[in-house]
């Protein structure tokens, strides 16, 4: 589907804010060391995701468009 993205993460920069689980939280969610993980790449409308992503402070959150099928 047109504007779908793929949710990246990574762990060695999240400090565990939690903005993520504000924006988002059917997608993410963190473990129990406090580090942020995606339960489900689009689990939440692509905006909240998208907020989420920019809210995240330590940029441990990407968005990364999906190649469309030609």
């Amino acid at each position: 589907m047109a504007g779908q993205g793929l949710v990246t993460v990574d762990q060695t920069l999240c400090v565990g804010s939690g903005m993520c689980i504000v924006y988002a939280p059917e997608s993410f969610d963190h473990d129990e060391h406090a580090k942020v993980v995606a339960l489900d790449p689009m689990g939440d409308p692509l905006d909240a995701i998208s907020t989420a992503v920019e809210a995240c402070p330590t940029g441990a959150l990407r968005l990364v468009p999906q190649e469309q099928e030609a």
